[in-house]
């Protein structure tokens, strides 16, 4: 479907959904609990964590540990092999699409199989014009992404996670690569308000890979927690006990 089709569709649904609550309009002092909604592929899933919490689970856990006067709940829409044309399915999904308007924050993580995938599905052989080609849908796909969450919710701040090289082995060819995704992509993050990129690439550099990852793409346990704990690093959430 054309990208200018789609938000537009995207844009009709939302007004009409704004109007079947006019009668009973939602506000934040409705709920008591904060809401996070975290958008993302197997990453955020939380793939390769054998306690099954991933970074979504852990951040929650420690959230709730650290301002207890605030109930968190984080909602985690991570898929498995998820592209960022497969978050924008995601976000025109109807029940997705209502609740946007309840959350607190949002987290976005998404683009590691884009830049896969756009290569033929691996990295062995880096294929210059298809890289850039998917690079440049992936951007397109992000802006929308962003344009749709602030479209639906004026206020609730938006975290945006950047890419970690998962094969450090790839030496001089592949970290480039990642860093000018990256790069593009905070360039992006630039342009809009109330949207924080937090880095992670940094997060595995010097450290034995077998330590940080259950297979050759995902994280286990300690790689999730190094994860969860640099996002509370660099954001705040609200007033600490």
């Amino acid at each position: 479907m054309n990208f200018t089709r789609f938000f537009t569709l995207f844009l009709i649904f939302i007004s009409i959904a704004a109007a079947s609550y006019a009668v009973y309009p939602y506000t934040k002092e409705d709920k008591d609990e904060t809401l996070i909604m975290a958008f993302g592929d197997s990453l955020t899933y939380g793939q390769g964590d054998r306690g099954e919490e991933g970074y979504v689970g852990k951040l929650e856990r420690e959230l709730n540990r650290l301002y207890p006067k605030q109930e968190f709940v984080i909602e985690n829409y991570g898929v498995k092999g998820r592209k960022s044309a497969g978050v924008l399915k995601e976000l025109a999904s109807p029940r997705t699409a209502m609740k946007l308007n309840q959350a607190d924050y949002f987290i976005l993580f998404i683009g590691t199989n884009d830049l896969i995938q756009s290569n033929g599905g691996n990295l062995k052989e880096l294929h210059a014009q298809k890289l850039e080609d998917g690079k440049q849908r992936y951007l397109r796909n992000v802006k929308m992404i962003l344009d749709i969450l602030r479209k639906s919710n004026e206020d609730a701040p938006i975290i945006v996670l950047g890419l970690y090289n998962p094969f450090p082995e790839g030496g001089d060819k592949i970290e480039p690569l990642f860093d000018e995704w990256n790069k593009s992509t905070i360039s992006l993050v630039k342009s809009k308000q109330n949207i924080t990129y937090i880095p992670t690439n940094d997060l595995f550099k010097g450290k034995e890979k077998e330590d940080y990852f259950s297979d050759s793409l995902h994280l286990n346990e300690r790689g999730y927690e190094l994860l969860e704990e640099r996002i509370l690093q660099e954001y705040s959430f609200g007033k600490k006990k």
